[in-house]
């Protein structure tokens, strides 16, 4: 499909970080206003850092190469206000490229939380899905001790595994593609979708 958007290519080193298989996802719990995330790849290092504005009536999410914020990589709106199965989309802030969407699953959600995987032209394409019914409703009604980890899959092939470590100060998540040896799913919307089962999964469960 041609387009009259004028890009900017990446930068080597941003597009770098989006290569590798595995991340770590960390957000402290005590924050006021908005929410940050800090995604460390396997070596240790920062690889993003996201920011969600606060304040706002449509969640605006915010992911840069780094704690400055001086390079912005994505962005990740919601569609509408306040909507409990809104839809999110996600653009390449430094080409202006709309990468897919993102969009929860509401009454679905009550008992199991669900997220389409949405292409370009907004055609389903994959799912995120929580482990398992059984757990899930066992988070909702009796305990939300229990970590949540949640499956990713395109064409009904697995590209990710989205998995929670219990801490009661620090969220932790463990962010792995390595099944996805054909680059089913843009790394980029998968960033996005790890971004977004910590803010909005996250927030749910009071973290």
């Amino acid at each position: 499909m041609s387009t009259a958007l004028q890009t900017r290519p990446r930068s080597d080193l941003a597009a770098g970080r989006f290569g590798q298989s595995r991340y770590m996802i960390r957000r402290k719990f005590f924050k006021l206003f908005g929410g940050a995330f800090h995604i460390y790849d396997a070596a240790g290092n920062v690889a993003f850092y996201s920011k969600m504005k606060a304040f706002k009536l449509k969640e605006d999410l915010r992911i840069y190469s780094g704690e400055d914020m001086q390079e912005e990589l994505l962005t990740i709106q919601a569609r509408s206000i306040l909507d409990l199965g809104a839809t999110y989309d996600v653009t390449d802030a430094t080409t202006g490229e709309r990468v897919g969407a993102l969009r929860r699953k509401a009454l679905r959600s009550i008992l199991r939380d669900q997220w389409l995987v949405l292409d370009v032209d907004g055609q389903e394409v994959g799912r995120i899905e929580e482990d398992s019914m059984l757990l899930a409703l066992v988070r909702r009604l009796l305990t939300n001790l229990i970590p949540q980890t949640f499956s990713g899959t395109v064409g009904d092939v697995p590209v990710l595994t989205f998995r929670q470590h219990f801490n009661p100060f620090i969220q932790k998540i463990d962010l792995d593609f390595s099944v996805d040896t054909q680059r089913r799913l843009d790394r980029r919307l998968g960033i996005a979708a790890a971004v977004l089962l910590c803010a909005i999964e996250g927030r749910q469960s009071g973290g």
